[in-house]
C-alpha cells in the first residue's frame, strides 16, 4: 500500500458460504486505515480489485465493503472452486501490486485450483433443491440418508449421477451469544425422543446416536459437513457460532429451522464487528438459509432481535418469558406461533389455541424455575421442535428427561451436591451469561457463596473487567481467579487474572477475598478446600472439565465432606 494510506491487514480469509457481506462464496479481509484516509483507500482497492477481476476472467464477480471505526471489511465474490486464489487476488488488490507478474501469478493460481466438475455438480444440486457441500477434499449432494459423497479429485459428470434417492434431511441451525449449546443438545434430544436418528454439532464435538464422530469445536462448516455426510442421519441440529459465520459464512444454504437465542456483548471488536446491532446482523445470517416453508425462532425478549424479526421473509416463531408481552400477543392473535412461559407452564400458542407441553418445575435444566435462562432455552428448543414438526408429546417427554443426567448437558448449569456443598458448574464466559447465573444462584439457599472465574485472552481489557464486575452480582464471599493457560491467545501468563483482580479491587473487594492459585484444576481444588456445609460454589469451568469431574467423582467415592482435605 502506498504511504498515502498507512494501513495494515488484520485478517484475510475465504468465505465458503453466504456471509454478512456476500450472498455466496468469496474472499474477505479486514483492513485498518488511519482516520481520514478510508474513503480514498477503499476507492483504490475497488479500482484495483476490479482490474484484477477483469484480468483473470472474473469480470462478473461483485465487490462489497463494510466500514467500521478505524477500518473496513473488503470482500469480493468468487467461484467456489478457486477461493484460495480469490484470497490472493483480494490481498493483491489491497497492496495495489498491479504489475503483469501479479496478474500472471493469479491466473496460474486460479488454473491450479479450478474444478469445473465441482461447479457442474453444484449447479445440478441447486436445480434439484438439495444441499451441496465442498470441503475436506470431498464434495457432497444431499444430506444424511439422502447424501452422495465423492472425492473432489474424481468427480463425476452430473449426467452420470443417479440422482434417485438424493435428498435432504431436516436441518436446524442454532446460534446466539448464550444458550446455543444447550438448545442444540435439547433439540436433538427431542428429535431422538420422537424416534429420529438425530445428530448434532457443537463447540464440543459432533455426536450421532450416542457416538462421537469428532471431538473439539465443530460449530462451523467442518462440523456441518462431517455430520451431514453421515448416511445414518435423519435429522441434524447444527450449532452455528459467530466465529464460523464471520470466518467462513453459512455452513449450509438450506435449513428447515434457524434459532437465534439472544445477542449479547461478547467478542466485539473482532472482524470489524463493533456493536450489538452489527453482531445481531451476523447472528441473523442463519435466517437466510430458511425458505418459506420453514421457520425462524427468535427471542422476543431481545430488543435487537425484535427489531429485525418483523423484517424477515420466513415465518417467525417467537419465544418469551413474558406471556403478557403485547408484541407477542399481537403476533399470536394474527395466527402466528409462539412458545410461552405462563403460570409455571411451557406452552405453544397460535391464535386462540394453547397447547401445554410441560410444567417448568418438571424440566430439570430449569432447576425448579430458578434458572430463568434455561426456561428461555427450553422455550427456544420447544419453538424449534414445532418448526420441525416434531410430535409435541415427544417434545414434552424430552423436556422432562433432559438434564437428569450430567452428561445430557455437560458443563452447562450443572447443579450437583458434594459433601454438603452445592456446586453450579457452567461455561459462563461473558457478562450476559454470568448475570443469568447470578439471578439463578440468588434464588438458591446458601450459607456463603464463591465464584471461580476466568477468561480467554482474546477478549478486550474492558470485556475482561466487565466479566469480573458482573460476577459481583452473585454477592460472593470469595472469588478465585484461574489461569486459562491453553487460552492465553496472545496474553502473557497471569495477565488476565491480574486484570480481573485489579477490577475487583476497583470495585472495593478486599484483597483477602480474592485469590489466584493458578490453573483451572488448582482453582477448583482451592474452592473446595474453602467450602463449608451449606455453601454454594459457582465454578466457571472451561478447559479442564474432564479432570474436574473426575476429581468430584473421587471425592464422592471417598465420602468427602466439606471441611476435609481435598483428595
Amino acid at each position: 500500500m502506498p504511504d498515502a494510506f498507512p494501513s495494515a491487514v488484520s485478517d484475510s480469509r475465504r468465505l465458503t458460504g453466504p456471509s454478512l457481506l456476500l450472498d455466496g462464496p468469496g474472499a474477505v479481509m479486514e483492513v485498518r486505515v488511519e482516520e481520514g484516509e478510508l474513503d480514498r483507500a477503499v476507492a483504490a482497492w475497488e479500482q484495483a480489485a476490479r482490474r484484477l477481476l477483469d484480468a483473470v476472467g472474473w469480470g462478473s464477480e461483485r465487490l462489497a465493503v463494510r466500514r467500521f471505526a478505524g477500518g473496513a471489511s473488503l470482500a469480493l465474490t468468487a467461484p467456489p472452486d478457486a477461493l484460495y486464489a480469490a484470497t490472493d487476488l483480494n490481498e493483491a488488490a489491497w497492496a495495489l501490486t498491479l504489475d503483469e507478474g501479479t496478474i500472471a501469478s493469479l491466473r496460474a493460481a486460479i488454473a491450479t485450483e479450478r474444478n469445473p466438475r465441482l461447479l457442474a455438480l453444484r449447479d445440478a444440486a441447486r436445480e434439484r433443491g438439495v444441499i451441496f457441500l465442498a470441503g475436506e477434499d470431498r464434495v457432497s449432494a444431499g444430506a444424511g440418508t439422502g447424501v452422495r459423497v465423492w472425492a473432489d479429485t474424481v468427480l463425476p459428470e452430473p449426467g452420470a449421477v443417479d440422482w434417485t434417492g438424493v435428498h435432504d434431511v431436516p436441518v436446524a441451525l442454532v446460534t446466539g451469544s448464550n444458550g446455543k449449546t444447550t438448545v442444540t443438545r435439547l433439540l436433538a434430544a427431542m428429535a431422538v425422543e420422537a424416534g429420529w436418528v438425530a445428530g448434532f454439532t457443537s463447540t464440543e464435538g459432533v455426536h450421532l446416536g450416542g457416538e462421537t464422530l469428532g471431538e473439539g469445536d465443530f460449530s462451523g462448516p467442518s462440523g456441518a459437513r462431517l455430520l451431514l455426510r453421515h448416511p445414518a442421519v435423519e435429522l441434524a441440529v447444527l450449532e452455528t457460532a459467530r466465529g464460523g459465520l464471520l470466518r467462513r459464512g453459512l455452513s449450509v444454504d438450506r435449513a428447515t429451522v434457524a434459532v437465534v437465542t439472544n445477542v449479547a456483548d461478547d467478542h466485539l471488536g473482532e472482524y470489524g464487528i463493533q456493536s450489538l446491532d452489527a453482531l445481531a446482523d451476523v447472528k441473523l445470517l442463519v435466517a437466510r438459509a430458511v425458505g418459506p416453508g420453514g421457520a425462524v425462532v427468535l427471542n422476543a425478549d431481545d430488543p435487537a432481535l425484535r427489531a429485525r424479526g418483523e423484517r424477515l421473509q420466513a415465518p417467525v416463531i417467537w419465544f418469551t418469558l413474558d406471556a403478557a408481552e403485547p408484541f407477542v400477543a399481537r403476533h399470536v392473535a394474527a395466527g402466528g406461533r409462539a412458545a410461552l412461559a405462563e403460570g409455571g407452564v411451557l406452552s405453544l400458542a397460535s391464535g386462540r389455541e394453547r397447547t401445554e407441553i410441560a410444567r417448568v418445575d418438571e424440566v430439570p435444566i430449569t432447576v425448579g424455575g430458578a434458572a430463568r435462562h434455561n426456561v428461555a432455552n427450553a422455550l427456544a428448543a420447544l419453538a424449534a421442535a414445532a418448526g420441525l414438526g416434531l410430535p409435541l408429546d415427544a417434545v414434552g417427554r424430552a423436556l422432562c428427561r433432559f438434564g437428569r443426567k450430567g452428561e445430557d448437558n455437560a458443563g452447562r448449569t450443572n447443579v450437583t451436591d458434594v459433601g454438603g456443598v452445592r456446586l453450579v458448574i457452567d461455561y459462563a464466559h461473558n457478562p450476559h451469561g454470568m448475570a443469568a447465573l447470578a439471578r439463578m444462584i440468588g434464588a438458591l439457599p446458601a450459607g456463603r457463596r464463591l465464584v471461580l472465574l476466568g477468561q480467554a485472552g482474546d477478549r478486550s481489557d474492558e470485556a475482561i473487567r466487565a466479566l469480573a464486575r458482573t460476577a459481583l452480582q452473585v454477592r460472593p464471599d470469595r472469588i478465585v481467579l484461574k489461569e486459562m493457560d491453553r487460552y492465553l491467545r496472545g496474553r502473557a501468563p497471569g495477565e488476565v487474572p491480574a486484570l480481573m483482580a485489579d477490577e475487583l479491587a476497583r470495585q472495593g473487594v478486599p484483597a483477602t477475598a480474592v485469590s489466584r492459585p493458578g490453573t483451572e484444576l488448582a482453582a477448583v481444588r482451592e474452592a473446595l478446600e474453602w467450602a463449608k456445609p451449606g455453601d454454594v460454589l459457582l465454578l466457571a469451568v472451561h478447559q479442564d472439565r474432564p479432570e474436574v469431574l473426575a476429581l468430584l467423582d473421587r471425592m464422592r467415592q471417598a465420602g468427602w465432606q466439606a471441611g476435609e482435605p481435598v483428595p
